[in-house]
């Protein structure tokens, strides 16, 4: 068995080590385009964690990804790679979305700030003006986080789940994840290091460095162990 690990930039390791959060923004990685900077990579949560378990890992996270992103491209690997492994998913915030526009995925977010093609720059405007609805789009990836929950369980995959910075504050009844997800109601990846005295790298980044990484894979590892997930 081995590890899946995906999600946002929180498990690509941005800013950890390297101020880069993609590959491509250093001339020297220009050819691995949106992969993380490896150097993040190396110190990321989910490679200590991978060493901590003695597992082989796979990470497919990737800066700025949406939920789309995430299900889809884990989906696609599990149909590549079969079932005999042990899923981790960091969940993105829940405004995001993934668009296929001629051939290729973009990443949106409801910054106004994404560069998408003329084609499609009302539906862009649009989208940041309704992209922070919270209480639709909170429901939205409930819904499609439990269906994913309970399609990895009637596969018999071991999985688990937690939030990178959003957590279902609005849901008015909960769901029985069982041990699969990590305080789905309560708390999220962030909220934990901060409530631990971890900060981020800067005032203005959300992103935190190789310690807090190290921290959240020992916390990752004996909620694992202790609940005996794998």
């Amino acid at each position: 068995m081995k590890i899946l690990i995906n999600g946002d930039s929180h498990t690509a390791g941005a800013e950890a080590v390297n101020a880069h959060a993609f590959a491509e923004d250093d001339h020297r990685y220009k050819h691995l385009h949106r992969q993380p900077h490896p150097d993040n990579l190396r110190v990321s949560w989910g490679q200590k964690l991978g060493e901590m378990l003695k597992m082989g890992t796979t990470i497919l996270a990737e800066s700025a990804s949406s939920n789309d992103r995430i299900l889809r491209t884990t989906n696609e690997w599990l149909n590549n790679h079969g079932n005999d492994v042990f899923v981790i998913i960091q969940w993105s915030t829940w405004e995001r979305e993934e668009w296929l526009i001629d051939g290729n995925y973009h990443q949106i977010t409801a910054s106004g700030l994404d560069s998408v093609p003329d084609s499609h720059r009302q539906k862009y405007k649009e989208f940041v003006a309704d992209g922070w609805n919270g209480f639709r789009r909170e429901h939205h990836w409930h819904v499609r986080i439990r269906a994913f929950h309970e399609y990895l369980t009637k596969q018999h995959i071991p999985h688990l789940f937690f939030n990178g910075n959003s957590w279902f504050k609005k849901v008015k009844a909960p769901y029985d994840w069982g041990l699969s997800y990590w305080e789905p109601y309560t708390s999220s990846y962030h909220d934990w290091l901060q409530h631990n005295g971890h900060r981020t790298v800067s005032s203005d980044s959300y992103h935190y460095d190789e310690r807090a990484h190290g921290a959240w894979a020992r916390h990752m590892m004996r909620h694992i162990l202790d609940n005996k997930l794998i």
